[in-house]
């Protein structure tokens, strides 16, 4: 008795065209995924033909200068996103035949996360299994919990607007920002600054510290002290914000902890309010869904065991 068709599906579909159709999306484009994927074009483009006639549905709207994914594709991008995480984790998962725990464990971090906490839990675990092995993905927060949520790295490091409900997080350290010009900037000399100075100052700021953004409050700390009403700058990573700060793009914010070396090489000076500065949760999240592999349970455990053993107020760099 032959299956309906509904259960034949798996069975016929080439899941080669899920991973193609996956990259197409996250490429927005035929062109660059054959270029990623090392294919040609025509290839490309007869994949997703193929796999729209799969699944009777259009995925893409392909226009000259547009790129649409349609409701069906963000359905199934969501699903192919799915399939490859669990299909990374096969190697980590099958590695189970030795005795000294091995495996791969893949973070996803925002940029220049510094905690010494964090460094001290990755230098134990480092030291008490040496064949396990590690890569960091530095992707926007936002990204971060894309891919924790749709199971593609085994931990995420980042800021958060709001908690996910379908995500575990933990607070990984605390960290206040303050105002800081480069030494190119004329206050950088003065002997004192008086807050007035700052007044219609250019600025640089981050993406996320815009409305609803997990970095909103320096937006309110830039109003306190009256900087200009429209930024010269923006980034979403630190170290190029921190680049425009030293080049006199603009006064921006950074993590008082980070700033720190740059100040007393003199890179760098701390600008008014010294008060009242916004502080910002560092979060690691870990998904409650993702079959853990051994090395990914041992470290979620280090993880969780130093964190309990070290006090918040600790883990708060002032």
């Amino acid at each position: 008795m032959s299956l309906p068709q509904h259960q034949r599906f798996p069975w016929n579909l080439d899941w080669n065209l899920l991973r193609t159709f996956m990259v197409v999306v996250e490429q927005r484009g035929i062109s660059k995924a054959a270029d990623f994927l090392g294919l040609k074009q025509p290839t490309v483009s007869a994949a997703l033909k193929r796999l729209e006639q799969a699944t009777g549905k259009q995925l893409i709207v392909r226009k000259p200068n547009e790129f649409l994914v349609t409701r069906p594709g963000q359905a199934l991008y969501s699903e192919c996103a799915k399939i490859f995480g669990s299909v990374s984790q096969l190697p980590s998962l099958l590695d189970v035949d030795n005795t000294e725990l091995r495996g791969h464990l893949s973070i996803a971090i925002t940029s220049s996360v510094v905690s010494e906490h964090f460094d001290e839990i990755l230098n134990r675990f480092c030291r008490t299994h040496p064949q396990v092995t590690y890569s960091f993905s530095v992707i926007e927060s936002e990204d971060v919990v894309t891919m924790i949520g749709q199971n593609r790295a085994s931990f995420g490091i980042c800021l958060l607007s709001r908690v996910p409900q379908n995500l575990d997080t933990v607070i990984l350290y605390r960290e206040f920002f303050g105002l800081y010009c480069g030494a190119r900037h004329p206050l950088f000399t003065a002997e004192t600054i008086d807050p007035a100075a700052l007044h219609g100052e250019p600025f640089v700021a981050f993406q996320t510290e815009a409305e609803g953004g997990p970095l909103e409050a320096i937006s309110r700390l830039r109003a306190r002290a009256g900087l200009a009403d429209q930024g010269r700058g923006v980034s979403s990573n630190l170290n190029e914000i921190r680049r425009m700060i030293m080049a006199n793009v603009g006064i921006g914010a950074l993590p008082l902890h980070v700033a720190r070396q740059d100040v007393v090489a003199g890179r760098l000076r701390q600008l008014p309010p010294y008060l009242d500065l916004p502080m910002v949760d560092i979060y690691l999240i870990t998904n409650p869904a993702r079959r853990k592999s051994d090395a990914e349970a041992a470290f979620l455990d280090s993880c969780t065991v130093r964190l309990a053993e070290t006090d918040l107020q600790a883990r708060t760099y002032s």
